[in-house]
């Protein structure tokens, strides 16, 4: 159930029925907007008691009790029809302006990090990726640096100024990728791994939620249920290419998920056009695509010396290529009314 406050309510109000919400057996999840607070009840409608009561036990603060038809409660836009936008070390994602988060595959070399990061920075990039644990199909591949690639990446982000964003694999390591990062990405391999999902909520951090290999749109929503039910409002979907049988690119980009996504969640979306696609060559249109649909970031790798990356060097760009990309972009950017 959702419960929609009246605007301008008192802290007093609010405890007071969030006090009854618990008591008539839910649990509460506050999520604020510029004019109304909203309140997702999350509990057994059929077995607790009806939270119809709450507009006649609190005529002046509780303006409606609307039920959610759907099967994920806290996503959809039943539940928060204004967008959510995720702030990440003072860089809003979900907003008027489009961000551009990019950075190698793999964390590799300080060398290698600190040169992309001032790299993408000076052509306009907020945000910087970069694998410090990676999951490869091969326990026989390149793995990552573990901690020290997360001490490279708080290295990196304390010369640029650039948040960080990377890959969270084990729960074991949820508080140790905490520590350094500022988002924290759920890959496609762990996307329905909802202990994972739910240790990464408990960071507080914000998450980013990659779509699985095979993963239709639904399972995708519920599995970001897990982490807005866990008491973490800060969560982005992220499309990175489904498995299909095509295999000219590695994976097939569902630029269709940008407006489904838009209509069904308040969440903000992302595209991985690297990931999506699989090739370099290709990653430029993918972007413009994604602004076009709607996208409200974009997620790329890039590479100082794409040849020689130990890992899906094939689809990162150059620098080069990506001082290109964002000049690219701009037109596209200001066309759909975003910075």
């Amino acid at each position: 159930m959702i419960i929609v406050f009246k605007p301008n309510i008192t802290k007093k109000d609010e405890a007071a029925v969030l006090q009854e919400i618990k008591r008539l057996g839910y649990r509460p999840h506050i999520m604020r907007g510029v004019a109304r607070t909203v309140v997702g009840a999350i509990g057994d409608e059929l077995t607790h008691k009806s939270l119809e009561s709450l507009i006649a036990l609190f005529p002046q603060v509780v303006e409606s009790v609307m039920p959610v038809q759907k099967r994920f409660k806290l996503v959809s836009r039943e539940a928060h029809p204004a967008n959510s936008t995720i702030n990440a070390r003072g860089i809003v994602i979900g907003g008027r302006k489009i961000q551009v988060m990019a950075g190698p595959c793999s964390v590799e070399s300080e060398r290698q990090l600190l040169t992309t990061a001032e790299a993408v920075k000076a052509a306009g990039a907020t945000i910087l990726r970069g694998g410090a644990f990676k999951p490869r199909t091969s326990p026989y591949e390149f793995q990552g640096l573990g901690e020290r690639g997360l001490k490279l990446l708080a290295k990196a982000r304390k010369a640029t100024g650039l948040a960080v964003i990377t890959e969270l694999l084990s729960e074991d390591h949820a508080e140790l990728v905490a520590e350094y990062t500022d988002i924290v990405q759920i890959g496609a391999r762990n996307a329905q791994n909802f202990q994972l999902l739910i240790a990464a909520a408990k960071t507080g951090k914000p998450v980013l939620l990659k779509r699985g290999l095979s993963m239709r749109i639904e399972e995708w929503l519920l599995a970001g249920e897990y982490v807005l039910s866990n008491g973490n409002s800060s969560l982005m979907f992220c499309e990175r290419g489904i498995r299909t049988f095509e295999t000219y690119t590695r994976n097939t980009l569902d630029l269709s998920a940008v407006p489904i996504i838009k209509q069904e969640s308040h969440c903000p979306i992302v595209i991985d056009p690297s990931q999506g696609c699989g090739r370099a060559e290709l990653v430029a249109a993918m972007c413009k695509g994604a602004v076009a649909m709607g996208a409200d970031a974009l997620l790329i790798e890039v590479h100082p010396s794409p040849a020689e990356a130990l890992s899906d060097g094939g689809q990162q760009l150059c620098l080069d290529g990506f001082v290109a990309l964002m000049a690219e972009l701009k037109p596209f950017i200001e066309a759909v009314g975003r910075e």
